[in-house]
């Protein structure tokens, strides 16, 4: 995993944005600064503080200490310690915001309630909707059991006949600007192992990757997202330039995924070769394909295979 001070330090996000992010009330996150030395913002040219990527990630692991049930003054005497010793704590998994309220509402309901705005094209009330689970739920919840559900149950209507393409087009795009906003929310992470992921050859769907992309680099990961239907000449000339640790191609279809033999093989071209990871509906519809393909199959739990990752990278 990610060290806190493998993050960058630019300043970049005003108080109200840190805020929201961590849950934090500008009032309690000033005092803390000035009681417990936990940050030292700089200041803008309008003398307005601004706090880079490590200070979002010092917050959310001084939140975590005191959901444990540490107090802030023990946890930031911690904090001061670990650092002047330059041991570091590692960055915290986190979704967009730590302060999470209760949801008396399981994401089940979540999930149908946003498949029924996105049906009726209610974009107001969806984003709303929307909102509203990013502060009850952490993100592997929020993608897992709330996007991922949604996203299933539109495709299935549209195959049957239940709602237009237009429809399907707009729930998609609806779905795909929030993760694309989930993704840019979360510190770019530039030490590290580095793993990239796309839509394999031919693959129009980027959903699939894109929210594991998210998961990804929730969990401090060093990872690139690149879109979905990758050119496979162009992917393995940039692996042989960067040398990732892992690379990872989702397909939806069958005939996308006999696309993955002609990846796998390229990339095992490169010295050293990437471990090959693949996932996507294809292997949930055709469990056989996954004897097909030379690789590692992640399965068809996103957060499962996050823990299959974390493993691969502890023994690369």
């Amino acid at each position: 995993m990610t060290a806190i001070n493998d993050l960058p330090d630019e300043p970049k996000y005003s108080v109200k944005r840190i805020s929201d992010l961590t849950g934090i009330n500008p009032v309690t996150l000033r005092a803390w600064e000035r009681r417990y030395g936990v940050l030292k913002p700089e200041r803008n040219e309008n003398r307005y503080r601004l706090y880079s990527d490590r200070d979002l990630a010092i917050l959310r692991w001084l939140i975590n200490k005191k959901n444990s049930g540490v107090s802030i003054s023990t946890a930031s005497e911690n904090l001061h310690d670990m650092i002047a010793q330059n041991d570091w704590p590692e960055v915290i998994p986190f979704g967009i915001a730590q302060a999470k309220t209760v949801s008396l509402v399981p994401p089940q309901r979540y999930a149908s309630d946003l498949f029924g705005l996105l049906k009726s094209h209610n974009e107001v009330e969806a984003a709303r909707l929307f909102e509203d689970a990013i502060s009850k739920f952490d993100l592997e919840t929020l993608i897992e059991k709330i996007i991922t559900p949604t996203l299933i149950s539109v495709g299935e209507a549209w195959f049957q006949g239940e709602i237009m393409i237009s429809t399907e087009h707009f729930a998609t795009a609806f779905v795909r600007s929030r993760l694309n906003n989930l993704y840019i929310s979360l510190p770019i992470v530039n030490v590290g192992p580095k793993i990239l992921i796309g839509g394999a050859p031919s693959e129009e769907h980027e959903m699939g990757a894109l929210m594991m992309a998210v998961l990804l680099r929730n969990r401090g990961y060093r990872v690139e997202f690149l879109g979905a239907n990758l050119h496979l000449d162009d992917l393995v000339d940039y692996s042989h330039q960067i040398k990732p640790a892992l690379v990872v191609l989702t397909a939806s279809t069958n005939l996308v995924a006999m696309e993955l033999l002609r990846a796998q093989a390229k990339l095992n071209s490169i010295s050293p070769a990437p471990k090959f990871c693949f996932a996507g509906f294809a292997f949930d519809f055709d469990p056989d394909l996954v004897k097909k393909i030379p690789g590692i199959y992640l399965g068809n739990s996103m957060v499962k295979a996050l823990d299959q990752i974390k493993q691969l990278l502890s023994t690369k």
